[in-house]
Formats: structure tokens, sequence, C-alpha cells
């Protein structure tokens, strides 16, 4: 029997850990609790594990129940995916691996709980609150209660039982629950304040699930990434009006997915929003507030024109792409009708000049300022009194004029904010693989998570990151199973080309990445609304308080926090200096 107590291991985590079948991880610690403020999703993972050699005559199954808390815990499976490309070839010391193997990524729904441990592996539940904005303040001890299946039916039919030393050892296994402190304060979260795009690439759930473009189950399927893009903290959404002109490889193009229907005759163009109607009522319907239009010219350079469709002489042509040059007078001619038009279009439907993005060029290089402030000259007079930006790294793009609003990467970000640019945004991708934070598998979660407080502690407005749903190869040569190849064909380091994943029936299935990043932008807006009661400097002496003054900025983007630990302390002190502001 004392043989037996071992063969079975339960665990709370907490969820900055990433739980790899042959690592046992971090538990969480007696003296920790989850802080949170009226509206966060706080989350934890059970940890379970399996000796391999138990004499089970079937493989035991057993149900989590959560209790002790007023909100209905939610139970998803942390299944494990494969990377054959964790990372480039340079890296740093902040991997957690950079082989080649299976990551821990996806969750996957478990509605009832069950689950059954695998002999050899640590695997884990993804267990959190999603709906906590009514629950009452005040300290919970949540208690994970795990319920053996002692009998049932195997597969030929025959019944089965653990009996014995191997049902009192089970029993006595789960007899006491597992449990955590969860303290909920008096404050609600504010409102997020920080414009957070995601790059929404509506062609690919088409290919994938293999429906004609907005179609019905197209729309159903893009209904269910929207929906999850809200629950992740994605605010601002790429609406194609046209077909974003976005890792194309040059003289090949994307399936066509064009919101306006456009035609021409010898009266000029006509435009048809009725879909771009459609997609603004579901933004809407999901508290999606801004609209990103897509990029005006081609990516790396605006050397060329977008793909767009239109409707001419009874033919549906495509009378603009890589074979028409950006300074395409008929391109002009074109912009003149449809930008006004659209532009009165979204204010009519509610989206005004402060919630509608444009863009000239992705990702301009020093090589490119030519055409990138040629190609901006070409639309600046269409785009006035619109907000403009772009990713781009290139400081000089912004001491030029070229840019009013830059998105710099953030490993290139110090210059900009050496000299105190304004309304501040940032990204990464794929290149931001080095020292800074990022969400690659192969990165521990903290590394994805302290990016509130860098965003906090910058004034950052806006978050970019392209990959919310690309499910091709790199330059979309092909398409890809997002299941099994995380890397899009080797172009990029797994966890960098999405952050969603496409379930059955065009459900969307959320990531351990999605997750850890929404706590990210929850601890910004927890210490936004701590700076509202204490003011900023008290904020940035209790980020600081471990070590560093609040008046030489010692964190960076480079320069941060590695451990999960101290964003936990750090959520503690914050609880803490809320109860005490809230006494004064």
């Amino acid at each position: 029997m004392d043989g037996r107590e071992r063969d079975l291991e339960f665990f709370i985590a907490g969820s900055l850990e990433k739980v790899f079948p042959d690592r046992r991880p971090e538990a969480w610690k007696p003296e920790n609790r989850l802080c949170i403020l009226k509206g966060e999703t706080p989350a934890v993972q059970l940890v379970y594990y399996r000796r391999p050699g138990g004499a089970y005559p079937a493989l035991p199954r057993f149900q989590c129940r959560v209790t002790g808390f007023p909100v209905q815990a939610r139970i998803r499976e942390v299944e494990l995916v494969p990377s054959a490309f964790p990372c480039f070839e340079r890296t740093d010391e902040n991997y957690l691996r950079t082989e080649p193997g299976l990551f821990p990524d996806l969750l996957k729904p478990c509605p009832d709980g069950w689950f059954t441990p695998r002999a050899g592996q640590y695997r884990a539940l993804w267990i959190d609150f999603p709906d906590t904005a009514h629950a009452e303040a005040g300290e919970y001890r949540v208690e994970i209660s795990l319920v053996p299946e002692l009998e049932g039916q195997q597969g030929n039919g025959n019944l089965w039982r653990y009996e014995g030393e191997i049902r009192e050892a089970i029993l006595e296994q789960t007899a006491k629950p597992l449990s955590f402190l969860l303290e909920v304060g008096e404050e609600t979260l504010p409102k997020q304040k920080l414009i957070h795009t995601e790059w929404f690439h509506a062609d690919c759930v088409a290919d994938y699930y293999h429906t004609e473009v907005f179609g019905e189950a197209h729309w159903r399927a893009l209904e269910s990434q929207i929906a999850m893009a809200a629950e992740l903290g994605v605010n601002m959404l790429l609406t194609p009006v046209f077909t974003p002109p976005l890792d194309t490889a040059v003289g090949t193009e994307r399936t066509t997915v064009q919101l306006v229907d456009i035609s021409k005759d010898g009266e000029g163009y006509h435009f048809d929003f009725s879909r771009l109607e459609r997609w603004c009522a579901l933004c809407r319907r999901y508290g999606i507030e801004y609209l990103e239009m897509p990029h005006l010219f081609t990516q790396w350079g605006a050397q060329a024109t977008p793909k767009i469709l239109i409707l001419e002489g009874g033919r549906l042509q495509k009378r603009f792409g890589w074979h028409v040059p950006a300074g395409s007078r008929d391109y002009r001619e074109f912009l003149q009708e449809f930008l006004p038009t659209l532009q009165d279009k979204l204010q009519n439907i509610g989206y005004d000049r402060e919630h509608v993005y444009f863009h000239i060029s992705d990702e301009p290089s020093e090589g490119n300022l030519e055409s990138y402030a040629a190609a901006k000259r070409s639309v600046e007079d269409l785009l006035e009194g619109w907000m403009v930006i772009d990713a781009l790294s290139d400081y000089a793009f912004y001491e030029k004029g070229l840019v009013e609003h830059p998105i710099p990467a953030n490993n290139h970000i110090q210059p900009f904010i050496d000299h105190g640019v304004p309304g501040l945004w940032t990204y990464y991708c794929c290149a931001q693989g080095v020292d800074v934070p990022n969400r690659f598998f192969a990165m521990p979660s903290a590394r994805n998570r302290i990016m509130g407080v860098l965003m906090y502690l910058y004034e950052i407005r806006g978050f970019l990151q392209w990959g919310y749903n690309f499910y091709n190869s790199g330059f979309s040569r092909k398409h890809i199973d997002p299941f099994s190849d995380t890397h899009a064909d080797y172009s990029f380091p797994s966890g960098d080309s999405f952050l969603v994943y496409p379930g059955p029936d065009g459900e969307t299935w959320s990531s351990v990445r999605g997750q850890v990043q929404l706590e990210g932008l929850q601890d910004l807006r927890a210490l936004q609304e701590l700076e509202k009661k204490t003011g900023r400097r008290r904020v940035l002496e209790l980020i600081y308080e471990e070590g560093g003054d609040p008046d030489r900025a010692p964190f960076t983007f480079r320069e941060y926090p590695r451990d999960a630990e101290w964003i936990c302390r750090l959520r503690m002190r914050v609880a803490e200096e809320l109860k005490r502001a809230g006494k004064a």
C-alpha cells in the first residue's frame, strides 16, 4: 500500500509554470496567494503524474471538481503540441529548452473535468475563473477535489473495479482536497486603455476549414475567433476591406478576403459595404473598439499595390496587385474615390477617426526609406485627420516625419523612448528572440507576462503582434495544419505565427500563451488602477521595492525581472497597497 501511495501525484502549480512531460514543475507555494481585482481571470494548474509500472486493471480516471469560490471554474486540458523549430540559432539564457520536442500550449476544453494520468508524464489541467466581475471582495480558499473512477466497463465489455490495496491507495491519495488562496479586491479592473491588435487573418480561417469565403460556415468560424480575441484582450481588429498584402511572396497571392464589393463603369467606382457592415456588427458585439485597415502598399518597402478585385465589364478581375507599381496613377485615382467613401461609411457605422487606424507599408527598413516616403506622399491628403501607424524599427522614419505614430519592435524601442516619442506603441515578432520579452513556446511564461509591467513603466499606448491566426507557411506559399506545424514550415519559431487554434466545427481554442498574455494585460490595468489611488510614484516604488530607484528606471525591455515569483509578489504588494489606500 505504501508503494501504491506514490504511484499517483497531484499538486497545484501557478499559471506561469510550463508543464513538460519529462520535468516536475514547481509547486504553488503555500505562502503565495492569487490577488486579483474584480473582472480579472485568475488561473492555476492542477499538475498530475502517474508513475510507470502500476498494476491497474484499467487506466485510472479522475474528475476534477472546484469549490470554494462563487464563480464557476473553467477547466481545460493543457495539451502538448510539437515543435520542430522552437527557436533561431541565436538565443539567450532565458529559454526553457531549445531542442525540438513537445511543448505545453494548446488549451483543450474539458467541461466535465475528467482526465486520465499517463504513465511517466507530468501533465496539467488549466483551471481559471473567467467571470469574476461580480464576485464579492474577500479571501477565498479554493478547493480542488479529485473524484476517482473506481469501476467501469472496458472496451471489450468486461467490467472492472479497483479493489483491495489499490482501491485504498487511490482513495487515500484523493481524500484531501488541494487548495489555494484567492483574494478578490474591492476595486474593479478598469477598462483597458491599451490598444491591442493581433493581426487577424480571415483567409487562414477559410482555408483551414475549407469553407467558402464569407459563406455562413466562414462567418461562424470568424465570429468564434473574434470572440476569443476579445476575451484575450484584443480590442483592435485588422479588417480586410481588401486582402491585406502581408506575408505574401512576390508575384503570388493569398486567398481573397475582400469585404467590400467594388465595381467600375463609365461613371466611376461603386462600393457595396454590406459585408463590412456585418463584420463591424460582430466587432461591436464583442467589444472591439478599434478597426485597423489593411496596408495600402505591399510589405517591406511599399513597392507595389495590394490585391484588389474589381468588377468591370461584367468580369471580376484583379485590377491591382503585384503587377501594379505603388506609384500607379490608376491606383491613386481608385484611392481618391475609395478612401473618402470608406471613411464616411466607417463613421456612419460607428467607427470614427479616433477608432480607425490606417497603414502605409509594414516593416520598412532603411533601404526602403525613399519608396516608403513616396507611397506616404501619394496618399497623405486622403488620410488627413486619420490615424496612421506602421511597424518599423528605424528611428530615421520618425525623425524625418514619415511616420507620426511609429510602432518600434521592443528590441529597437530604446531610441524612441530616449527621444520622448509621445503615445508610443511597440510590437514583437520572430526577430525579437534575444533578451526582450516574447511568447515563443520555448520561453518561460514569465517572459510573456512581464510585458504588462514594462508597458506600464513606459506608458505604452498600443501593442501589436502579427500572428493571431496565421495558418500559412512563410510567405503564404502553402497552408499548414497548426496542430502539427507550429512554425509556419520552419519560417518562425513556434509560438510566433498564431495564438489560437482552430477547433472542430469552427470552435476556437485558446493557448497557454494567450492566457498568460491576458494576465500581463491585467497586470497593466491593475497598476493603472493603483496609480489612480496612490499616484504614479508610489506604484513605481512598489515595482522597484526589491531593488532599483524609481528615478533611474532600472527596468528596460532588455533588463527586467525574469522569474515568475517576482510577478506574484508584485501582485500581492499591489493588493496590500490598494487595501491601505481604501482605508485612508
